[in-house]
Protein backbone atom coordinates (compact mmCIF):
# COMPACT_ATOMS: atom_id res chain seq x y z
CA UNK A 1 0.00 0.00 0.00
CA UNK A 2 1.50 3.32 -1.10
CA UNK A 3 0.24 6.65 0.21
CA UNK A 4 1.16 10.14 -1.04
CA UNK A 5 1.49 13.34 1.00
CA UNK A 6 -2.25 14.02 0.65
CA UNK A 7 -3.08 10.60 2.09
CA UNK A 8 -4.30 9.24 -1.24
CA UNK A 9 -3.67 5.60 -2.10
CA UNK A 10 -1.79 4.46 -5.19
CA UNK A 11 -3.65 1.88 -7.29
CA UNK A 12 -2.90 0.28 -10.64
CA UNK A 13 -5.43 -1.22 -13.02
CA UNK A 14 -4.39 -4.62 -14.34
CA UNK A 15 -6.24 -7.41 -16.15
CA UNK A 16 -7.81 -8.23 -12.74
CA UNK A 17 -9.02 -4.70 -12.08
CA UNK A 18 -7.77 -2.09 -9.61
CA UNK A 19 -5.22 -3.21 -7.01
CA UNK A 20 -2.02 -2.24 -5.23
CA UNK A 21 1.15 -2.42 -7.33
CA UNK A 22 3.19 -5.52 -6.63
CA UNK A 23 4.86 -8.53 -8.12
CA UNK A 24 7.50 -11.20 -7.80
CA UNK A 25 10.99 -11.22 -6.31
CA UNK A 26 13.82 -11.63 -8.80
CA UNK A 27 16.75 -13.95 -8.21
CA UNK A 28 19.11 -12.64 -5.48
CA UNK A 29 16.78 -9.70 -4.75
CA UNK A 30 15.77 -8.65 -1.23
CA UNK A 31 12.03 -8.60 -0.49
CA UNK A 32 12.06 -4.88 0.28
CA UNK A 33 13.94 -4.04 -2.93
CA UNK A 34 11.44 -6.11 -4.93
CA UNK A 35 8.56 -4.11 -3.44
CA UNK A 36 10.21 -0.80 -4.33
CA UNK A 37 11.11 -1.99 -7.85
CA UNK A 38 7.66 -3.38 -8.59
CA UNK A 39 5.93 -0.13 -7.59
CA UNK A 40 8.30 1.85 -9.85
CA UNK A 41 7.86 -0.56 -12.78
CA UNK A 42 4.07 -0.65 -12.57
CA UNK A 43 3.33 2.98 -11.70
CA UNK A 44 6.38 5.20 -12.34
CA UNK A 45 6.45 6.11 -8.63
CA UNK A 46 9.48 5.84 -6.34
CA UNK A 47 8.66 4.94 -2.76
CA UNK A 48 10.18 4.55 0.68
CA UNK A 49 8.93 1.56 2.66
CA UNK A 50 7.67 2.54 6.11
CA UNK A 51 5.96 -0.46 7.68
CA UNK A 52 5.73 -4.19 7.22
CA UNK A 53 2.04 -5.04 7.46
CA UNK A 54 1.51 -8.76 6.88
CA UNK A 55 2.26 -12.05 5.15
CA UNK A 56 -0.37 -13.92 3.16
CA UNK A 57 -0.09 -17.40 1.70
CA UNK A 58 -1.93 -18.37 -1.47
CA UNK A 59 -2.15 -22.14 -1.05
CA UNK A 60 -3.68 -22.75 -4.48
CA UNK A 61 -0.79 -21.10 -6.37
CA UNK A 62 2.03 -21.76 -3.84
CA UNK A 63 2.68 -18.02 -3.48
CA UNK A 64 3.60 -16.02 -0.40
CA UNK A 65 2.69 -12.31 -0.41
CA UNK A 66 4.56 -9.77 1.75
CA UNK A 67 2.53 -6.61 2.34
CA UNK A 68 4.24 -3.29 3.10
CA UNK A 69 3.08 0.27 3.56
CA UNK A 70 5.17 2.88 1.77
CA UNK A 71 5.21 6.58 1.05
CA UNK A 72 5.68 8.30 -2.31
CA UNK A 73 9.03 10.10 -2.56
CA UNK A 74 9.35 10.88 -6.28
CA UNK A 75 8.23 10.08 -9.80
CA UNK A 76 5.40 10.70 -12.22
CA UNK A 77 2.42 8.41 -12.73
CA UNK A 78 3.01 6.15 -15.74
CA UNK A 79 1.47 2.95 -17.04
CA UNK A 80 3.50 -0.12 -17.99
CA UNK A 81 3.06 -3.31 -19.97
CA UNK A 82 1.29 -4.71 -16.88
CA UNK A 83 -0.92 -1.72 -16.05
CA UNK A 84 -3.71 -0.10 -18.06
CA UNK A 85 -4.19 2.85 -15.69
CA UNK A 86 -2.56 4.22 -12.54
CA UNK A 87 -3.70 6.82 -10.05
CA UNK A 88 -4.00 8.08 -6.51
CA UNK A 89 -7.41 7.80 -4.89
CA UNK A 90 -9.09 8.69 -1.64
CA UNK A 91 -9.66 5.77 0.71
CA UNK A 92 -13.38 5.83 -0.04
CA UNK A 93 -12.88 5.74 -3.82
CA UNK A 94 -10.17 3.05 -3.55
CA UNK A 95 -12.59 0.82 -1.60
CA UNK A 96 -15.13 1.21 -4.42
CA UNK A 97 -12.58 0.60 -7.20
CA UNK A 98 -11.03 -2.57 -5.76
CA UNK A 99 -13.34 -5.49 -6.55
CA UNK A 100 -11.32 -8.52 -5.41
CA UNK A 101 -12.32 -9.21 -1.82
CA UNK A 102 -8.92 -10.03 -0.32
CA UNK A 103 -7.36 -6.97 -2.02
CA UNK A 104 -10.12 -4.82 -0.52
CA UNK A 105 -9.48 -6.41 2.90
CA UNK A 106 -5.80 -5.44 2.66
CA UNK A 107 -6.82 -1.83 2.06
CA UNK A 108 -9.37 -1.70 4.86
CA UNK A 109 -7.24 -3.48 7.46
CA UNK A 110 -4.01 -1.77 6.42
CA UNK A 111 -5.42 1.75 6.75
CA UNK A 112 -3.84 3.81 9.48
CA UNK A 113 -0.89 2.67 11.54
CA UNK A 114 -2.16 -0.67 12.77
CA UNK A 115 -0.84 -3.84 11.19
CA UNK A 116 -2.87 -6.44 9.38
CA UNK A 117 -3.14 -9.93 10.77
CA UNK A 118 0.57 -10.92 10.79
CA UNK A 119 0.03 -14.19 8.93
CA UNK A 120 -2.99 -15.00 6.82
CA UNK A 121 -3.52 -18.28 4.95
CA UNK A 122 -6.07 -17.87 2.21
CA UNK A 123 -7.16 -19.59 -0.93
CA UNK A 124 -7.06 -16.99 -3.70
CA UNK A 125 -8.98 -18.21 -6.73
CA UNK A 126 -9.73 -14.80 -8.27
CA UNK A 127 -7.42 -13.50 -10.99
Amino acid sequence: MVVNDEGHILLVKTRRGWEFPGGYIEEKEAIEQAAIREVKEESGIEIKLETFLAVEQDIERSVIVFIYKGRTINGELATSSETKEVGYFTFEKAVRLITIDHFKRRLIEGRGDRNLVPVSIIKMREG
